[in-house]
């Protein structure tokens, strides 16, 4: 199995801090995190294609700040490849401290994610897209506790994520769905202890998912 990436293309990661994992604090331009495992994947399995590969994740976004930055993150590398992870921080703000969070709603997030991937189809009409869902390595579905919480409130986030693929003909990975089914088998914080940033192991995992997302023909 191979990426239908091709040599010579720019694949451009952005998103939150799953993303970032440490670019800037380490000054590492492609962080610790599954951007480059994921790169280390291209290089070893794909060894004849040479694929630039650029993060901009940033820790804490929500998708209104990745929109404030999108002209200058997004547009003027024109990637061939755009990888878009984000929605977590949308979710916890909003589900916190909902009346000092309303642009955060299901709602809000949807229209502003429908905006930022609309201007990369009217600026970039040839850039190939992936969205990737928002997920959350708890299976606490038996207290009302924040955890769980969290995980009744995710699946409208991924909706929304998933409506805006379709209506701009993007790729879309459910990587919410692939955890739940690898944290049935696999302790919860073997993934990710906080239930979002992963350890070693969940960063692979999500590396080996969008790989497998970037090989699959697109239906």
């Amino acid at each position: 199995m191979k990426t239908v990436l091709r040599s010579g293309q720019t694949l451009l990661f952005i998103g939150d801090s799953i993303t970032d994992c440490a670019r800037r604090e380490r000054d590492i331009p492609l962080g610790v995190g599954y951007v480059r495992m994921l790169a280390d994947l291209l290089q070893i399995r794909e060894p004849a294609k040479r694929i630039r590969v650029i993060n901009r994740g940033i820790g804490g976004n929500t998708i209104d700040q990745l929109a404030n930055r999108w002209i200058d993150h997004v547009i003027l590398h024109q990637p061939d490849w755009l990888v878009v992870k984000i929605g977590i921080n949308d979710l916890s703000n909003y589900l916190t401290q909902p009346k000092d969070n309303p642009r955060q709603s299901t709602e809000r997030f949807g229209e502003v994610y429908n905006e930022v991937i609309s201007l990369v189809r009217k600026e970039l009409p040839a850039t190939c897209i992936l969205l990737v869902s928002p997920f959350f390595a708890s299976r606490d579905t038996v207290t009302r506790n924040y955890r769980a919480r969290v995980l009744g409130l995710i699946g409208e986030y991924i909706r929304m994520t998933e409506q805006v693929a379709n209506r701009h003909g993007a790729r879309f990975l459910n990587l919410h769905e692939r955890v739940q089914d690898l944290i049935r088998e696999l302790p919860a914080d073997a993934f990710a202890e906080d239930a979002v940033h992963t350890t070693t192991a969940g960063a692979l995992f999500i590396a080996e998912a969008v790989y497998t997302a970037l090989a699959e023909q697109a239906g």
